[in-house]
């Protein structure tokens, strides 16, 4: 069933459901970009994994891997010098997982990396965590990669630009790597759909466009969240007041 908005509904963001509405975009995000690709490209998926000591705030940054190590068995009869000591009760620390997934466009056969494409979460636009998420774009920035960037949240800082972005609730940044310090900006509001956006590849082959209102559309259905939200509270977002006003008139307007 459609949500009551034309384009981003903001109580995902206001009640808590963007993690989980994050994946689903990025899952039919990247679907959409593979049925579009020539041969020559795919699109990953890539994670970062971040884990955070609750009881110091420290985190430490890793990727999902799993190591296995065989230990050598020792001849039977030898002799073993190790003495047998008691072991000592101490409870372990379970550290909290912060996931971070992104979308990568390579080009085949080298998989060499093209494009990185984000989708903010609401962590990477507040600290600490926002000053985490620069450091790593900037790496990005440094590199002869595209950077595609959304900004779906009302909430937290915007990405920081050499001059103010133009009007808008959401945006959507293109950087490409030989235009660069240069990028393109598209920005809309609550009351507008998604745009089409441009996805640039390895030169000379042009850009394919994606339509992120049909993304996200189908990862808001798919995600059943109308039947989860609660539409009747207040909007608890830094909008304008008559924004606000207006999209808590139309989440409450009779649907058919």
């Amino acid at each position: 069933m459609p949500g009551p908005f034309p384009g981003v509904d903001p109580y995902l963001e206001a009640q808590g459901y963007w993690p989980e509405f994050h994946l689903k975009f990025l899952n039919y995000w990247q679907e959409a970009l593979a049925n579009r690709l020539p041969d020559e490209y795919e699109v990953r998926v890539e994670e970062r994994v971040k884990l955070v000591d609750v009881e110091t705030d420290k985190n430490y940054l890793i990727r999902p891997d799993i190591a296995v190590t065989h230990a050598t068995r020792r001849p039977e009869g030898a002799a073993s010098g190790v003495a047998t000591l008691d072991p000592e009760t101490i409870p372990t620390v379970i550290l909290d997982e912060d996931r971070e997934v992104f979308l990568k466009i390579l080009h085949r056969p080298d998989r060499k990396l093209v494009a990185v494409l984000e989708l903010l979460s609401p962590a990477n636009k507040v600290e600490p965590d926002r000053r985490d998420y620069l450091t790593r774009r900037n790496a990005v920035l440094r590199q002869q990669v595209h950077l595609v960037e959304l900004d779906l949240l009302v909430g937290g800082q915007r990405i920081p630009m050499g001059r103010p972005l133009p009007p808008g609730d959401f945006f959507a940044i293109v950087a490409r790597w030989e235009q660069r310090p240069d990028c393109q900006v598209y920005a809309w509001t609550l009351r507008h759909r998604l745009p089409m956006l441009p996805i640039p590849l390895r030169a000379p082959d042009p850009d394919i466009a994606v339509d992120l209102a049909e993304v996200y559309e189908t990862a808001f259905d798919r995600g059943r969240y109308v039947r989860s939200v609660d539409y009747r509270a207040p909007l608890d977002l830094p909008l304008h007041p008559e924004d606000r006003a207006w999209a808590e008139q139309e989440a409450r307007a009779p649907r058919g």
